[in-house]
């Protein structure tokens, strides 16, 4: 899919930190080196953990009108604010709550100069590069005609083919962010200490977790739901979390995890069938 779409992302859970010590505060609280986002380019993905390793939240860090916006989509407010501001003691920041006041919608690639009104930030929520546009609430948006929406179950096979794991299905609070190769995209190994970074940092020396997020490919014709992956011998080597709702031609795409050490995987269908899972 190479043409642009754009994704309502409603008015997701938004935090704002300001003061001299805002990005010193957040990069000892998140995976992600916030000095990254410094010049107001980019928005970057990041992980909250606690002190095991495992994760809490994960969001995504932006830097607009001078100051750090840390956000989650609106189902995952949970107690992000009194994790984020637990270890706030005497750093000279301020934590405001902005949910509610901007719009989120993302765009499936580049966009042309967005209105003066549009706070934009280069974004990869997709595996695609894309652009976020931060809309204050109670404004409409009003994209180029060209551009056509992406929801629903199309949005949903997006995700998936694409490899982009999802809060409830793919991510669950108290695993391992490796686990869903969020290394690759939410964590820095050079920025220094934050809540969770030695077991991190030593998952990396080991370079191996009990689990591995990977894509599935399914012929289309055959009926695959989220659940147990087997070895030729039944047991137990990894899950189905994620299945696409569209097929891709004669195939189907799924997400889920391979246990360390498995071998060949199959699906056990409802008659106990064992049907060959091939990764993509």
């Amino acid at each position: 899919m190479s043409e642009i779409h754009v994704v309502d992302l409603g008015l997701p859970v938004l935090l704002e930190f300001r003061g001299p010590d805002s990005v010193r505060f957040l990069n000892g609280q998140l995976t992600q080196d916030v000095r990254r986002v410094a010049g107001g380019k980019i928005s970057l993905p990041s992980c909250v953990t606690d002190a095991k390793g495992k994760l809490q939240f994960r969001v995504t860090l932006t830097e607009a009108n001078a100051a750090l916006w840390v956000e989650t989509p609106a189902d995952r407010e949970g107690n992000l604010e009194a994790r984020l501001t637990r270890y706030l003691i005497a750093d000279d920041v301020e934590v405001a709550e902005l949910t509610g006041t901007y719009a989120l919608f993302h765009f499936t690639g580049p966009m042309p100069e967005a209105p003066p009104q549009v706070i934009a930030r280069e974004s990869n929520r997709f595996g695609v590069a894309g652009t976020d546009w931060w809309i204050p609430s109670g404004q409409t948006l009003a994209p180029p005609p060209e551009i056509s929406p992406l929801a629903g179950n199309e949005l949903e096979a997006f995700r998936i083919s694409h490899g982009i794991p999802a809060w409830g299905r793919e991510l669950v609070e108290g695993m391992l962010p490796p686990e869903a190769l969020l290394e690759e995209t939410d964590i820095s190994y050079q920025k220094g200490c934050y809540i969770g970074q030695e077991v991190i940092s030593r998952i990396k020396s080991a370079g191996k977790v009990n689990k591995r997020i990977t894509r599935f490919v399914f012929d289309e014709s055959v009926s695959i739901i989220p659940g147990v992956l087997v070895d030729a011998e039944r047991k137990s080597a990894g899950e189905v979390t994620s299945v696409s709702p569209l097929a891709d031609g004669a195939f189907r795409y799924a997400l889920g995890y391979v246990k360390r050490g498995a071998g060949d995987l199959f699906f056990q269908s409802e008659d106990s069938t064992l049907v060959p899972v091939r990764t993509a």
